[in-house]
């Protein structure tokens, strides 16, 4: 529900990002009937650091994704929903959440979380960051060429299967026991390999340089190691629940000051 709820509200600014640049020359990124997807509307839903997190596949999940739920809008229109008054009200909220949703996070891009207060909110909750670091069971591909490895990781992210891909493209011996390396640790001689693994989720396609070429790793499971979690390992963690809290204090905050400035309101 989350989801869908999510899509909705990217089509509506997608819609409006669209219609603003419908005079400038534009290159499509996909169109259903007479409605196009401009490249450059597409590209300016992210920022920069979230466009170049995404590899091809997840772009074009996301095309996918507006080019479902536009046939299911014009079918929409085409039975009359649209023209039912709540329909019309969800739209206009949509509309009204997206927009605010781009001031908050215009206000959080300006936040910078320092070294320091990252560690200062570590000391100060201490007892709610306490655990044994986790080992990953590392699955590898290693290859030489850089190019063939970003292809093969976007093949793996769009289905292909993990183990094939060992057995036919794995330049290294680890490949005839399907690139399993067992569980890696922080202290263990594969500790490069779990800083790696650290980074990403379960079953998350991931590559990186090393040994002059390139490893593609997954992990499928995890174990806890007899080595206590400390401030570095939860440093991710503190960040996120600070921006939460920001969040929250900048919505606040922006409520006070526009009910403030704007006098003019009424509940009947």
């Amino acid at each position: 529900m989350k989801r869908l709820c999510y899509l909705i509200l990217l089509v509506a600014l997608l819609v409006t990002l669209s219609c603003k640049k419908e005079k400038e020359a534009v290159t499509p990124a996909a169109q259903v009937g007479s409605q196009i997807l401009s490249l450059q509307s597409f590209r300016a839903n992210f920022n920069d650091e979230q466009w170049n997190a995404m590899d091809d596949s997840q772009r074009k999940k996301y095309l996918e994704d507006w080019v479902n739920l536009t046939l299911l809008a014009n079918e929409a229109d085409a039975l009359g929903l649209s023209d039912d008054l709540a329909i019309k009200l969800k739209m206009e909220n949509a509309v009204k959440k997206v927009k605010a949703n781009a001031l908050i996070a215009n206000r959080l891009s300006n936040i910078h979380i320092a070294e320091d207060e990252l560690f200062n909110y570590y000391r100060l909750y201490q007892a709610e960051f306490k655990g044994k670091l986790l080992e990953y069971n590392v699955q590898r591909i290693y290859m030489k060429d850089q190019n063939a490895a970003r292809e093969l990781v976007n093949r793996l992210k769009g289905g292909l299967d993990f183990d094939e891909a060992v057995l036919t493209y794995s330049s290294e011996d680890l490949g005839i026991s399907l690139g399993k390396m067992g569980f890696v640790s922080a202290t263990g001689a594969d500790s490069l390999f779990w800083m790696q693994a650290r980074k990403i989720k379960e079953g998350e396609i991931s590559y990186f340089a090393a040994d002059d070429g390139f490893y593609i790793i997954r992990y499928t499971g995890t174990q806890e190691s007899n080595q206590d979690a400390g401030f570095e390992d939860f440093k991710s963690q503190i960040r996120e629940r600070i921006l939460a809290e920001r969040h929250q204090q900048i919505y606040q905050d922006l409520l006070r000051q526009l009910k403030n400035k704007n006098h003019d309101i009424y509940y009947y």
